[in-house]
């Protein structure tokens, strides 16, 4: 038995002292003092300082280790003289003194780039040596808030009596509104499985079962492109569905867990449950998105009618949008120029008008000339404006105009100071429309085709399709949607007149949504759920806006894996016995 006592390299404290010690890991840093070498070494928990002694025959070994080679080293624990004291450093207090050091792997190759240092890398880079970039502490600790959190949300669903259910991987195709990963069958020629975009349709089918309760961390695979907040190839999401539920059970339901989660694992304030409650229309028309960051203040104001009669060109049969910015009049004429440089270079929009409110009331600014008294007194009602505010005006097309006035607003929160980073505000957009055109002006789904729409068969079979509303529901935290969930259809017959109204035959509808069709037939209970995106979350909490940064191995923005090749090509052989053969389109001139 070995006489020294292993310790993590987070652990070692003065009450140690003393101590025959023993650590495993990697070489961070060497500094050679002529004649004294120390060496800082790193595991997963953190660093430990170890030390030569002047007359030991380690000084030249220790000094010549390439750095991140992972050794081993015994010692006496020692305390550090005053001046070498780390007080960032848990175990800064002491050092040990090396009395054997082992290289268990050298380091061969040159590194790609500096472990753990403030330094801007390529991020195709570190995807490349994403396992030397995993040694970094950021990442390092952002896994295991992740593992963290996963255990807390299954404790939290486990309390709540769901039950976890696996769902299967190896599925066929569904339209959930992004493309399939598709995998060729071998056993059944020119049929393909694909990688489940959610688990929908299984967690309704454990429903009809008579589990009412159900809950998983799904993975989910898309052929999608990536944003910030989304990366391509698979996520993972807090999936739950209950039978016997309305809208409101599950908003009740899973607050508390979203919000015990955001307490556990932050110290930014929260607010409070019942999070409020925004219906899409209203969300569109105050905040130009279905995502708003309500730590923003700025509201957006319609003022179309205002405009209407003016004789400003620009904006005739236009729909206007108003933001008021308050105590900003004073800002430097570049201020405004910069917002309309930002408005027309980055969002691509007509321009952005704007005018000072001064402190007798006028206006003053580019269309100041075209603005009557009666409807400067309405605006300035209307977006409760008063001397030294600032007026910014969005003029476009429907569609358009909630989008744009959306971005300025987001943008003029940021340049203007207004978004306090210590706080998590939540909310819910509710009552989503049903349907919605297309590019090609067809009625589709407009954002999840297993929902119930709110009057069930009667209001697909009188209202107008856009008209519709569905019991749909968005939970948003800080501009970030981080769940979709929806009261989901349970009936034969809306399924069908939903489908129909979306241009689904009736054997579409069969053949693609077989399971579901038939296990309606046979005593389906109504349900509800919700998926929340366990990567955003985990984004939120670790205050990264890059969603890589807390998945372990994550394709890069071009859905490729740069580490182990993929996608990559297959031999031949392969593809014959899934009855794929590679066709290469010639050339045409």
């Amino acid at each position: 038995m070995s006489d020294y006592k292993r310790f993590k390299c987070d652990e070692i404290t003065l009450n140690d002292v003393g101590t025959k010690a023993k650590i495993y890991g990697w070489v961070q840093t060497i500094r050679d003092l002529g004649g004294l070498v120390f060496l800082d070494i790193r595991d997963m928990y953190g660093v430990t300082q170890v030390v030569t002694s002047a007359e030991s025959e380690d000084v030249d070994f220790a000094s010549h280790i390439p750095i991140e080679s992972c050794v081993c080293v015994s010692g006496l624990v020692k305390k550090r003289d005053e001046e070498t004291i780390n007080e960032k450093l848990k175990t800064g207090l002491v050092e040990i003194k090396i009395e054997k050091i082992e290289i268990l792997s050298k380091r061969s190759l040159n590194l790609p780039f500096e472990i753990n240092a403030d330094q801007d890398v390529r991020e195709d880079l570190r995807l490349q040596y994403r396992f030397l970039d995993l040694r970094n502490e950021k990442l390092k600790n952002n896994l295991i808030l992740r593992a963290k959190v996963l255990q807390f949300l299954r404790n939290q669903m486990v309390e709540r009596s769901f039950l976890e259910v696996q769902t299967p991987i190896l599925t066929s195709s569904s339209p959930e509104g992004a493309r399939d990963y598709l995998v060729p069958s071998r056993l059944h020629a020119g049929k393909f499985y694909a990688l489940p975009q959610a688990p929908q349709q299984f967690k309704q089918l454990l429903m009809v079962s008579g589990i009412d309760k159900y809950f998983q961390i799904a993975p989910c695979f898309r052929d999608e492109d990536s944003r910030a907040d989304r990366t391509p190839g698979e996520f993972y999401q807090l999936d739950m569905e209950m039978s016997f539920a309305s809208q409101e059970d599950v908003l009740t339901t899973i607050e508390p867990v979203i919000y015990n989660l955001f307490s556990e694992f932050s110290d930014k304030k929260i607010n409070k449950t019942p999070f409020p409650r925004i219906t899409y229309k209203e969300a569109m028309e105050k905040y130009g998105t279905d995502k708003p960051d309500l730590r923003n203040p700025l509201i957006i104001v319609d003022c179309t009618d205002v405009f209407a009669n003016l004789s400003l060109n620009a904006f005739k049969n236009m729909i206007v949008r108003v933001i008021s910015t308050h105590d900003v009049g004073d800002r430097p004429r570049s201020f405004f120029e910069d917002m309309t440089t930002f408005a027309i270079k980055e969002l691509k929009a007509k321009g952005l008008a704007w005018l000072r409110v001064l402190e007798d009331g006028s206006f003053q600014g580019p269309i100041a000339k075209f603005i009557t008294d009666e409807a400067r007194e309405e605006m300035l009602s209307r977006t409760n404006s008063k001397p030294g505010d600032c007026l910014f005006f969005i003029a476009e097309v429907p569609g358009v105009v909630e989008r744009l006035a959306g971005q300025v607003r987001d943008e003029l929160g940021k340049r203007l100071g207004l978004i306090d980073n210590n706080v998590f505000n939540f909310c819910w957009i509710v009552d989503f429309p049903m349907f919605e055109l297309n590019d090609r002006g067809n009625i589709e789904f407009g954002h999840n085709p297993f929902s119930m729409p709110q009057g069930g068969l009667k209001a697909l079979e009188e209202q107008k399709p856009l008209d519709i509303l569905a019991y749909q529901y968005d939970m948003v935290c800080n501009g970030v949607e981080i769940a979709s969930g929806a009261v989901r259809n349970h009936d034969i017959a809306v399924m069908s007149k939903a489908f129909s109204m979306a241009g689904y035959t009736e054997e579409e509808v069969k053949n693609k949504f077989g399971a579901l069709y038939t296990a309606f037939q046979y005593g389906a209970p109504p349900h509800a759920g919700i998926a929340h995106g366990i990567d955003r979350m985990i984004m939120l909490l670790a205050e990264t806006e890059n969603i890589r940064d807390v998945i372990a191995f994550p394709l890069n923005s071009k859905a490729q894996d740069l580490m182990m090749g993929a996608p990559s090509n297959v031999k031949r052989d392969l593809l014959r016995d899934v009855h794929i053969d590679i066709i290469k389109e010639q050339n045409k001139f």
